[in-house]
C-alpha cells in the first residue's frame, strides 16, 4: 500500500481528489511542505491541516510541528548491511548519509552516552529525523565546519496552515521579527533552540544551522524527560514530542529502521533529496473539484457546514473530516537547565578502613543537567550493602542528601563494622529513570604495628612435657592498645618464619591432635593475648614460636626441651649420739 501511495505521489496528483486521499493515507494531512532555504518550501505552496495541532499556537514540539518531508524509504534494504564510514559511495542512494552529516550524528551518539548512558540515544534515529526535517541538511550542503550553507528555514509559523507562533527571539535565529521559524537541519523552532541549543563543534556559537550543534541538541531533547530510547514506547513519545503529529511518527520509524539495516557514507553535497515535498491542503468540500491553492488556506469559519477544523486525518474519498477522539498531550520536555543528565563520581578515593574505625574518604557525587552543567537540589539516596556491619554515621544504613548549588552531594562519614570484608555503597538519583553509582568498600580487619610478650621469663619443658609457664602478649598500634587483632602462631624453624616446623613444641586442637599453626587468635580488649598450652614432643632442642599480627607485627619467642638434670642424693652425716667404739688397749 505504502509503495503504491508514494508512486501515485511521484507521478503527482491529478485531481484534487486523488491528490487529497493519497496525502490523507501517506501523511495523514500533517505533512506540509518540505524545508527549503531562506523559507521556501518545496513547490512553492506550504499547507497544513493539523493531525494532531490545530492552526492555534504550538503544543510544545521543538518544531513547532513545522513542515517536514513525508517520502518514504524503499522497500528494499540497503545494499551495504551495517554502517561504516569507510564504504563507497555505493548502493542505494538513499541509503547514503553526506559525511559531515553522518559524523554529527555519530558525534551526538557518544556525547548523549557518555552525560545520559541510560538513554541509550541511537544515532540512527537522529539520522531518521534529519532526513525527515530537512532531506540530511539538503543533501548534505554543508561547509567544512558542518554549517548548512545557504541556511535552513521553514516557512512562518502564522497560524495559517501552521501553528502560530510570534516571533521570540526577535529574528536572531530566523530573520523573522514577527513569527518564528523552524531553523537549520534539524528544524528547532527559535524559542526550542534558546532552552536547548549546543555547541558541539567547539567555535563558542550554539548555531542551529550547524549539523554538529542541531545533531547534539536534538539527541538530548530526545533524551528529555528520563527516556530510554531502547523502549519503544519512550521512542515514539520522543519522536512525538518533536512533532505532534501521528503520521511524522510513522515516517520517522519508517526511515529509522531503514537506516538500521544499513548505509554508507557519502561526499557532502551529493545526497538525494526527497522528490515530492509535502504540500497537504485540507479537505475539499464535495464537488467543488478545486485544485491546490498556491496559497495557505485560511482556518475555516465554525459557524459554517462542514467549516470547523478537525484534528484528525480526512480520509480518502470521505469529501470531509473526522474527529477523531482526542490523545492526551504530550509532556512539554523540561528545559535542559534543569533536566537530570547524569550522575558521577565527584572525586571518592578508595574506600578503606580498619574494622570499628571511621572511614577517612566520605562517598560523594555530582549530578550534572542535560548540557552537562551542575544541577542542584536533586535528592541522591545512598545505601550501605554488605555484611561488615559498618553504617552511615548516626548508625543509618539509608540516607538521603540533596545536591548543592555546585551539584554536589556527599554522605555522612561510613563508620566500619567488626567483620573484615567487602561491602557497596549505591549512590541513587533521579526518578522514572534513575542513575546509579556503586562504590566498593573495604572493611580490613583491625591492625598492629608491634606485639611483644609481657614478661621475659625463659620457657622450658622436659620431652613429653608441657610448658608450666603461659605465653602472654600484647599488641599495640601507634602506641596505643590494639583490641581485636586477629595474631597467628606458628612453630618455625627460622626467625623469619620461612619455615615451618613439623617436630618440638606442639598445640592442641579441639580433638586434642598436635596443631604448630593456630590461626583462630584475637587480642582482648586490652590488645592482650594468651596462647593456649604448649606441649613438647620427645625431641630436646630450642625452638622458635612465631606471632604475626594483622598488619605485620611479628615477634619471636624461644622454646627449650630439655630434660631436667640429674642429681645425686649427699650421705648422711654421723648421729652425734652415737657411742664411739671402745679404744683397745
Amino acid at each position: 500500500m505504502a509503495a503504491h501511495i508514494r508512486r501515485r505521489l511521484r507521478k503527482g496528483a491529478t485531481t484534487t481528489a486523488v491528490a487529497a486521499a493519497a496525502v490523507a493515507a501517506l501523511a495523514a494531512s500533517q505533512a506540509p511542505a518540505a524545508t527549503l532555504a531562506d523559507g521556501s518550501a518545496g513547490s512553492g505552496d506550504p499547507k497544513a491541516a493539523g493531525e494532531d495541532t490545530a492552526s492555534g499556537e504550538t503544543d510544545g514540539a521543538a518544531t513547532g510541528n513545522s513542515p517536514y518531508y513525508t517520502d518514504l524509504p524503499p522497500l528494499v534494504t540497503p545494499d551495504k548491511p551495517g554502517s561504516s564510514s569507510n564504504l563507497p559511495a555505493a548502493g542505494s542512494a538513499e541509503a547514503g548519509i553526506p559525511a559531515s552529516v553522518l559524523a554529527a550524528y555519530k558525534q551526538a551518539e557518544r556525547t548523549v552516552a557518555t552525560t545520559d548512558p541510560s538513554c541509550r540515544l541511537p544515532w540512527q534515529l537522529l539520522a531518521a529525523i534529519g532526513k525527515v526535517e530537512s532531506g540530511q541538511a539538503r543533501g548534505g550542503r554543508v561547509d567544512a565546519n558542518g554549517t548548512a550553507s545557504p541556511r535552513i528555514l521553514g516557512p512562518a509559523l502564522n497560524g495559517q496552515g501552521f501553528a502560530l507562533i510570534k516571533d521570540t527571539d526577535g529574528g536572531a535565529y530566523d530573520g523573522d521579527a514577527v513569527h518564528d521559524r523552524a531553523v537549520g537541519p534539524m528544524q528547532f523552532i527559535p524559542s526550542t533552540w534558546a532552552s536547548w541549543g549546543q555547541d558541539a563543534n567547539g567555535d563558542g556559537r550554539k548555531d542551529p544551522n550547524n549539523i554538529y550543534d542541531a545533531a547534539l541538541a536534538a539527541g538530548r531533547y530526545l533524551c528529555a524527560n528520563d527516556r530510554d530510547l531502547a523502549l519503544a514506547a519512550d521512542l515514539d513519545q520522543a519522536v512525538l514530542s518533536y512533532n505532534r503529529s501521528t503520521e511524522y511518527l510513522r515516517t520517522v520509524r519508517s526511515w529509522y529502521s531503514y537506516y538500521q539495516r544499513g548505509t554508507h557514507e557519502i561526499p557532502d553535497g551529493t545526497g538525494s533529496l526527497p522528490s515530492i515535498p509535502s504540500t497537504p491542503s485540507p479537505s475539499p468540500s464535495p464537488g467543488t473539484g478545486s485544485g491546490p491553492s498556491a496559497t495557505p488556506s485560511p482556518k475555516p469559519s465554525p459557524d459554517k457546514p462542514g467549516g470547523k477544523p478537525s484534528p484528525g486525518p480526512s480520509k480518502p474519498g470521505g469529501g470531509g473530516s473526522t474527529s477523531p477522539t482526542p490523545k492526551p498531550p504530550t509532556p512539554k520536555p523540561t528545559p535542559p537547565s534543569a533536566t537530570f543528565g547524569s550522575l558521577e563520581n565527584a572525586g571518592t578515593g578508595p574506600l578503606r578502613a580498619t574494622a570499628g574505625q571511621e572511614f577517612d574518604e566520605r562517598v560523594s557525587v555530582l549530578a550534572r543537567n542535560a548540557v552537562g552543567a551542575p544541577l542542584a537540589k536533586v535528592p541522591v539516596t545512598f545505601t550501605v550493602t554488605g555484611g561488615t556491619g559498618t553504617l552511615f554515621a548516626g548508625g543509618k544504613k539509608t540516607v538521603t542528601v540533596r545536591t548543592g548549588s555546585d551539584g554536589t552531594a556527599t554522605a555522612p562519614k561510613l563508620q566500619a563494622g567488626e567483620k573484615a570484608g567487602e561491602f557497596t555503597v549505591t549512590a541513587v538519583a533521579g526518578t522514572g529513570r534513575p542513575r546509579t553509582l556503586t562504590y566498593a568498600a573495604t572493611v580490613t580487619a583491625r591492625q598492629a604495628d608491634a606485639i611483644a610478650r609481657t614478661d621475659e621469663k625463659a620457657l622450658v619443658a622436659a620431652p613429653g612435657e608441657k610448658f608450666a609457664d603461659a605465653v602472654t602478649v600484647k599488641a599495640t598500634y601507634k602506641d596505643a592498645a590494639a583490641a581485636g587483632v586477629a595474631v597467628t602462631a606458628t612453630m618455625v624453624k627460622d626467625r623469619l618464619g620461612v619455615i615451618d616446623n613439623d617436630k618440638g613444641p606442639y598445640f592442641k586442637d579441639a580433638d586434642g591432635k598436635p596443631v604448630r599453626t593456630l590461626t583462630t587468635l584475637t587480642t582482648d580488649a586490652d590488645g592482650q593475648l594468651r596462647l593456649p598450652e604448649i606441649f613438647a614432643d620427645d625431641n630436646e632442642g630450642t625452638y622458635l614460636l612465631r606471632l604475626t599480627t594483622e598488619g605485620g607485627a611479628s615477634v619471636v619467642i624461644e622454646l627449650t626441651v630439655k630434660a631436667p638434670e640429674e642429681t645425686t642424693p649427699d650421705e648422711p652425716a654421723p648421729d652425734a649420739t652415737e657411742t664411739p667404739a671402745a679404744t683397745k688397749p
